[in-house]
Order: C-alpha cells, then structure tokens, then sequence
C-alpha cells in the first residue's frame, strides 16, 4: 500500500508540472528582450483567439483550446500509465495473480481513458460545426 500511495504522489506532482502556470509581470516583459516566456503567452493567446474565430464565440473558442490541451497532454500520461500498468502485470504479477489482473484491468482502463482523450476534441468539432452555432 505504501508503494502504491508513492506512485501516486509521483504521478500527481508530474501532473501539477503538466499544468503549473508561469505568471510575469509587464515590468517585466518588455520589447525583444521578453523571453521564451513572452513569445510562449503571446503564442496561447494566438491560438486561443484563432479557436474563438474559428467557433464564433468565447465559450465554444475556450472550450476547443482546453480539449486540444487536454488531447496533447495526455498522451505522455498514457504512456507512464502503460508503463506503470505494464510493471504490475508482467514484473510483478509473476508471482502473484491478483497483482497481474490489476495491472491488466488498469491498462484497459487507460487504454480506454486515452482513446477518449484524442477522440473527444474530433467529437466536439463535429457536433458544434454541424449544430451551426
């Protein structure tokens, strides 16, 4: 249980570092001499205005960039929690069966989590284009 209680802590503070949020002040970020940290913001702000232009409102604009944020960064997720999955089913699980089940039962789940993952933004795309907002 202790071990288990570990990797979560790990996975979750990797996750925090996914979605951690630079602040800077304008004092700060002034002309060419901003910074990748500037160029970076302006760059967001570009592509979240480009999915408010697209979808011709706010919320659907906003609700389009957080759904492609969600679809790239769960990529990596998914393949640490293949990993992590694949550990308990063929390392572990080798000499305890209930161990490998776990490990299977949670690699199918996500598994499942990541096609969701990359399908849901295609999904939303459709519907809203094909609503006529």
């Amino acid at each position: 249980m202790k071990k288990i209680t570990q990797v979560v802590l790990i996975v979750f503070f990797m996750f925090m570092c996914f979605f951690s949020t630079v602040y800077a002040d304008s004092d700060t970020l002034q002309g060419d001499s901003a910074g990748p940290v500037y160029e970076l913001k302006k760059h967001e702000e570009a592509t979240l205005d480009g999915y408010k232009k697209k979808y011709k409102s706010d919320t659907y604009g906003v609700t389009a960039y957080i759904l492609d944020r969600i679809r790239i960064f769960s990529i990596p997720l998914v393949f640490i929690g293949i990993a992590f999955s694949a550990v308990y089913q063929y390392v572990i699980g080798l000499k305890r069966l209930d161990v490998r089940d776990k490990g299977f039962n949670s690699m199918i789940a996500i598994i499942t989590i990541g096609i969701i993952c990359q399908i849901l933004p295609l999904v939303f795309a459709i519907v809203v284009t094909n609503t006529g907002n």
